[in-house]
């Protein structure tokens, strides 16, 4: 499959002509999730769902459906009937010719004061990859590329690099990263390189927004 990068936790995935979106939220591409087949959304953040734009996309778009949890899917249910599913903490689905298992449930806990919300995370085709949303979920399953969440108000460096071990992929790409500038950028890919800490055997690496990898 072709992995896009569409800017913060949002990625594209394009296989046989068909398009799998993950997190679209408001520090996407504008654009991020026009003419997908599927969407789905990890938790109900604005910076991975932008309501307004995915019902943008969903009105212009009759044949494109939506997975994700009940607390984004109360959201637009109404409107959409039959098109947007609820998902949760192993389901297992096909969407837009992906396979698709569900891991997870809870929110990284950001302060002890604010509530934690729900989460899930997503295998996609067998353990081709696994985006995790906003937590440091352990998929109960390999994985061979991890769409790893770099910085955000409920991590640090050292649970970053633990996460990356654990998991043990093969490949581990940045996303979660739209609040960083280019210092910052600088500095994760020297600590998770092997001239830093080093997350080896994983091969740490970022997609600038726009640009495409294979996986």
């Amino acid at each position: 499959m072709e992995l896009t990068k569409k800017g913060h936790a949002c990625v594209r995935l394009t296989r046989a002509g068909r398009t799998l979106v993950i997190d679209p939220g408001a520090f996407s591409e504008p654009d991020a999730a026009a003419g997908a087949d599927a969407v789905l959304i990890t938790h109900e953040h604005p910076d991975h769902f932008d309501e307004g734009r995915l019902r943008a996309v969903l009105d212009g778009s009759p044949a494109t459906e939506l997975w994700t949890l009940r607390s984004v899917a109360d959201q637009l249910s109404a409107a959409f009937p039959g098109r947007v599913h609820t998902v949760g903490h192993g389901d297992t689905f096909e969407a837009a010719g992906f396979s698709v298992e569900v891991h997870g449930e809870l929110h990284a806990v950001i302060h002890p004061d604010i509530p934690r919300i729900t989460n899930v995370g997503y295998v996609i085709d067998d353990g081709a990859l696994f985006h995790p949303g906003d937590a440091l979920t352990v998929p109960e399953r390999p994985v061979r590329t991890l769409l790893l969440p770099v910085h955000a108000p409920w991590n640090k460096l050292s649970e970053v690099v633990d996460y990356v071990r654990a998991v043990g992929a093969d490949h581990a790409y940045a996303v979660h990263d739209g609040l960083l500038n280019d210092t910052g950028l600088g500095l994760f890919t020297r600590m998770l390189g092997p001239d830093g800490v080093g997350v080896a055997p994983t091969v740490y690496d970022r997609i600038a927004p726009g640009t495409s990898v294979t996986v």
